[in-house]
């Protein structure tokens, strides 16, 4: 049933959608849209950046100076919700150079196929999340395959590799490999400068060990090490500002509403990469005999 839709929605990349049913942004979510699709607005991060998307599915975009980058991609269905975000902002979507994604979960990278299509933007991710996005779901290796929505597949994706810096404009994005929640998790981080003041701003992998169906953390001992070392990374990186897809995993729902309340440098998270760490090592523990 699942390769089924999947090669129905691939079959959309190449018909472009002019009116009526979009298989590209089709709503995939079902009984969980009024969950994932709250409305809320966009805020600015800092100097070049913002946190854009709903309540409960965020993205980043990063104005680098020669285009624009985008970390993850929401929904299919909510593609309206980031052109409308982008307008407010005063954003040109068409000038999304770069989408990278964090995994390959239909929450987080569903709406990949309609952003390349608006954009014309290359796409990039982890070795293990682009092959899945390639067929638009992950495999068996995915703790949370059992309950994973297939979306519209892209077959072509950049491949990126764990410590590469990526250089667009004034901005050098690095990729920090963040496996636990999937094998292929990856997170970024960069520096936002204005007027020699510089903040690292990272933009985290989901690590809710969360397991759906047969899979268990506990018997399959490589992908909990595998989290162990994303875990104790965390804990050292540098961040002066942490933000996540999720925005409540990582505290950054209480600092997005802090903006939009208009209170002065709300974003500032020193100590949220180590507190985000604490709290899913021990949901990890938990997870384990």
């Amino acid at each position: 049933m699942i390769r089924a839709l999947g090669l129905v929605l691939a079959a959309g990349l190449v018909i472009g959608a002019s009116g009526g049913d979009d298989p590209l942004t089709r709503p995939i979510t079902g009984a969980d849209a009024a969950r994932w699709l709250q409305p809320q607005a966009p805020a600015r991060v800092a100097a070049h950046t913002w946190y854009i998307g709903t309540r409960r599915i965020r993205q980043a975009v990063i104005d680098t100076g020669e285009g624009l980058v985008l970390i993850d991609a929401g929904l299919p269905e909510s593609m309206a919700t980031t052109r409308a975000h982008f307008a407010a902002l005063g954003l040109d979507l068409r000038k999304v150079r770069l989408i990278l994604i964090t995994e390959a979960h239909y929450d987080h990278a569903g709406g990949a196929a309609a952003l390349v299509r608006a954009s014309g933007a290359r796409v990039a991710a982890s070795r293990w999340t682009a092959a899945a996005i390639q067929r638009g779901i992950s495999g068996p290796d995915d703790p949370q395959v059992s309950s994973l929505i297939a979306y519209p597949p892209l077959p072509r994706l950049r491949i990126v590799r764990d410590g590469q810096r990526i250089r667009m404009g004034r901005t050098t994005i690095t990729t920090h490999a963040m496996p636990g929640h999937t094998p292929g998790s990856t997170g970024y981080s960069w520096k936002d400068c204005d007027k020699g003041n510089c903040r690292t701003i990272l933009f985290a992998a989901s690590l809710n060990p969360l397991a759906t169906g047969s899979y268990t953390y506990r018997s399959n001992p490589a992908l909990v090490a595998a989290m162990r070392r994303t875990l104790a990374g965390l804990k050292q990186q540098n961040c002066d500002i942490l933000l996540t897809g999720h925005p409540e995993h990582s505290g950054a729902d209480e600092r997005l509403s802090a903006a939009l309340d208009g209170k002065p440098n709300p974003f500032a998270s020193p100590g949220a990469c180590a507190g985000m760490a604490e709290k899913y090592g021990a949901l990890l523990d938990r997870q384990l005999p």
